[in-house]
Order: C-alpha cells, then structure tokens, then sequence
C-alpha cells in the first residue's frame, strides 16, 4: 500500500471513469486510487467491477459530491494513508499535474495545496456564473483571512492527513466545500497553497453546476455557509 490516496467521488460517469482511472494508473504510479460510487443509476458501477488496479466503495443512497467525498475520508483514515488527493470523475482534472501539487506540499510543508486555474492566465473557460462566484469568494476570503486564494471553488487539492483527519470527524461537513472551507481552515491557522495547474472542460455528462438555478442556488448556500463559518469561529477571527 502507498502512502497517497486518491479520491475519486462519481456519480453517473460511465463514460468518463475508464478513462480517469486509466490516465492516473499511467502517470500517477505512486498512489492508491479509490472510487466512491455515488449510488450512479447509470453503469458507472458496472464499469469500476471490471477495472484491475482500483479500490472502489459503491453508497446505498446518493449522498452527492460532499458525501462521497467525506466517505473516502474516512477510509483513508481508517487505512492510514498520510495524503489524500482529490480528483474529479469528469475527466476535468489531469492525473500529471496532481504529481505536481504533491511535490508543492512537500516542498513547503503545506497541509492545502489547491490546484488553481487562475493563479496564471490559462485557456480554462468558466461561465458567466462561476466567474462572479469566484469573484466575489476570492474577495470575501481576502477580507477576512488577509490571503488572496485565487480558485476557491478548485476540487483539484491534495491534503495532509491531519486534514483529511479533521473533514473525516466533521458532522457538519459542508454540502459544497468550497470558500467556506478554506475560510474555517485559514482562520484554523492551516498552511493553504495554490499552484497553477491545467484543467480541461467536461467531455461527457452535466456538471452539478449546470443551467441558471444551480449556480443561484449554490451562491446563496455559500454565503449562508460562510456565515455560519464565523459564527462559530468568530473567537479566532482577527480584527478586521
């Protein structure tokens, strides 16, 4: 067993998940790979059974992405791994690059290491929606946590094990863990890095974040989100 786990949450990604895994087994030969099946009601399941080289846990009900997430927390914890690295089903993520935000962590003692698309200017294409989401998050952390994170809606992070520890224990873990997260983390006094990295556009299927009504919905669920994060930890909040 390695010492690296990565996690893969997917839900109804039957015709990314062969190809995802297959991409991480050839450039990332160090880790463990675990799939949390989503209770997909397509044949993700089907396809993970006939796949050599992977763990995979498949939930009775869909607990969506922050549940299947968490759940791969706590077996990584259960298992003792020392790094958990998270990785999108859609084919978005690119398995090369997670090698590079692992060596960032290790290189500056970091418990975060986020794979940011905007640290740098890329060819990634956000919609309308996700740029005023991450507009506006980006400049809400800054405000409070004196720190410029320039992805907080980035997936793509590789975390320590005393923080995937903490998510593991969480019973409040957050439906989106997103800016609220690394709002708690900061003000927790974690070490969060970014690092530019590459992402691609989803291929195949539809993103949780699709259409007008989500990213409203997701928005007005952040902000309340990052309101409960400072009431609950306005005791480490500094002056601002």
């Amino acid at each position: 067993m390695n010492d690296i786990l990565l996690i893969i949450p997917a839900y109804n990604e039957e015709k990314n998940i062969l190809k995802v895994v297959q991409e991480i087994k050839q450039d990332l030969d160090f880790v463990d790979i675990l799939v949390v099946n989503d209770c997909s009601i397509d044949n993700t399941l089907d396809i993970l059974k006939q796949t050599n080289g992977i763990s995979y846990l498949s939930l009775p009900v869909n607990l969506g992405y922050s549940g299947a997430l968490q759940t791969g927390f706590k077996y990584a914890v259960d298992k003792n791994y020392q790094i958990v690295i998270q990785f999108d089903g859609d084919g978005q993520h690119i398995a090369s690059e997670a090698k590079k935000l692992v060596d960032i962590m290790e290189e500056n003692d970091a418990d975060i290491v986020i794979g940011s698309r905007f640290k740098m200017k890329s060819s990634y294409n956000h919609s309308i929606f996700r740029k005023i989401g991450t507009t506006i998050f980006r400049k809400i952390i800054k405000y409070i946590c004196k720190t410029d994170i320039t992805d907080p809606t980035s997936g793509f992070q590789v975390l320590k094990r005393r923080v995937f520890m903490k998510y593991a224990m969480m019973n409040n873990y957050p439906e989106f863990p997103d800016a609220n997260l690394i709002i708690e983390m900061l003000l927790s006094n974690y070490k969060i890095i970014e690092y530019q990295v590459e992402m691609r556009s989803r291929e195949f299927g539809v993103s949780m974040h699709s259409g007008i009504l989500n990213p409203i919905k997701y928005m007005i669920k952040m902000m309340y989100a990052i309101l409960l994060v400072l009431v609950r930890g306005r005791k480490f909040i500094r002056e601002i």
